[in-house]
């Protein structure tokens, strides 16, 4: 990764994942960058300036009315000189202070006194992150042109689980390189290469009743299902996201229907169309109870009750066989135990999608309810098997694959969705 020449300001708040940072520092300085680093009050609780200024080479920034520091670099040029900025970790606190317009100290004014992109990997405890509050602040961030990553799923300090884990080191890294390389400036086209474009996505699992208590369901987090929507929004794409029940927050840009059953999703899906673009990433119950009990069911001493089970609607091959507003592009998933990309490619030619992105979902992977994911993309003029990698870079580097087929196929303008976008 080729970062050379390349100038980060890199601020650090009071987070226990401050520690992360100092492998970022290196791995930016091992691509060619060159690094400035402001540490706040409680960032250096976590990290000391001399480890930061070790692996920078050059001097840490913490007060702000430094009256060595305003004379030789002043927070003006420090935040102008850089071609990106980078928030890492990024605290509910920050993130608050940076959505209210605050300038209390020298991370703040730099971050408001600064013309250059902003990105941020956001740490905290899971609800904190889940918050209205924080999350009010993320979409607010978002509208003024904030970039996020992350934050990650997993098991925190406090001893809580869920989202709220900075994004690993190679994750921002990568991050970073996306949004220096040439073209990709806010609001550029190559930044945004789904502008104009509608896209429908599905996610999480679907509940069908057995009675008013309990259902069928399946794993599903819908964690891989939300970053795809994420990604496409991020690349411009007018996106509805239609999610069975999950925990998880709505991604920042999109347009959140929940449903609860196999039938709720369909009539979504075909509500949302037309659309240039549809992933169906949810987990869908395949059978459900031909008649659902209106009371709870009590146990006997005959056994367990018999239940009718009938087929669920097929979302995916629904959508692949719209007629006129069929999505130009159909991708589905397969999540397979054995036989992935065999079983996967039999899927694609049987649902008569374009794509299907295929995944091991046995219990020895964690796929199911965890962060990352190791999947192959099929099509038609072949299998391409990507490298074991988080959710949420699964979703972008699905969305760049989509966007370049869309871009060597007809131009957006022309599409029944993209018509009805500039309709609306």
């Amino acid at each position: 990764m080729e970062l050379a020449g390349k100038r980060i300001l890199l601020i650090v708040a009071g987070g226990i994942a401050a520690y992360k940072t100092l492998d970022l520092v290196r791995r930016l300085g091992e691509a060619g960058a060159s690094v400035r680093a402001i540490l706040t009050r409680g960032g250096a609780q976590f990290v000391t300036p001399l480890s930061l200024a070790a692996l920078t080479g050059e001097k840490v920034y913490e007060d702000l009315f430094s009256l060595t520091d305003e004379a030789e670099m002043g927070h003006i040029r420090l935040s102008r000189e850089a071609d990106l900025l980078v928030v890492a970790p990024a605290t509910a606190d920050l993130l608050a202070r940076m959505a209210a317009g605050l300038a209390d100290d020298l991370a703040t004014t730099t971050l408001l006194a600064t013309d250059k992109p902003v990105l941020v990997a956001p740490a905290m405890n899971v609800r904190m992150w889940l918050h209205p509050a924080t999350q009010d602040n993320m979409a607010l961030l978002a509208r003024r042109g904030v970039a996020v990553i992350g934050p990650d799923d997993g098991a925190m300090a406090c001893n809580e689980y869920g989202p709220g884990r900075m994004a690993e080191p190679p994750a921002i890294l990568a991050r970073i390189a996306e949004m220096l390389a040439p073209g990709s400036a806010p609001g550029s086209a190559e930044a945004r290469p789904l502008a104009g474009r509608r896209a429908l996505v599905t996610s999480g699992p679907t509940h069908e009743p057995i009675d008013p208590v309990r259902y069928i369901a399946n794993r599903s987090s819908g964690r891989q299902g939300h970053a795809i929507a994420a990604a496409l929004a991020a690349a411009g794409a007018d996106t509805v996201l239609v999610s069975g029940p999950v925990t998880l927050p709505a991604p920042t840009g999109v347009t959140l229907v929940p449903v609860e059953t196999a039938r709720d999703m369909l009539a979504a899906c075909r509500a949302a169309l037309p659309a240039d673009i549809a992933v169906c990433a949810a987990a869908v119950a395949d059978w459900r109870v031909a008649d659902a009990a209106g009371q709870k069911l009590k146990k006997s001493g005959d056994g367990p009750p018999p239940l009718d089970l009938v087929e669920n609607p097929d979302i995916l091959a629904d959508l692949a066989a719209a007629g006129p507003v069929r999505p130009r592009l159909v991708v589905g998933f397969a999540a397979e135990t054995e036989q992935v990309v065999a079983h996967g490619e039999a899927k694609r030619r049987r649902k008569g999608c374009d794509w299907i992105v295929a995944n091991d979902v046995s219990p020895a992977t964690g796929t199911f309810g965890g962060t990352d994911n190791t999947v192959h993309l099929l099509r038609a003029d072949g299998v391409e098997s990507w490298p074991a990698m988080s959710k949420s870079e699964v979703g972008r580097r699905l969305a760049a694959a989509i966007a370049a087929a869309l871009a060597a196929d007809t131009p957006a303008a022309d599409t029944p969705a993209a018509a009805a976008v500039r309709r609306a």
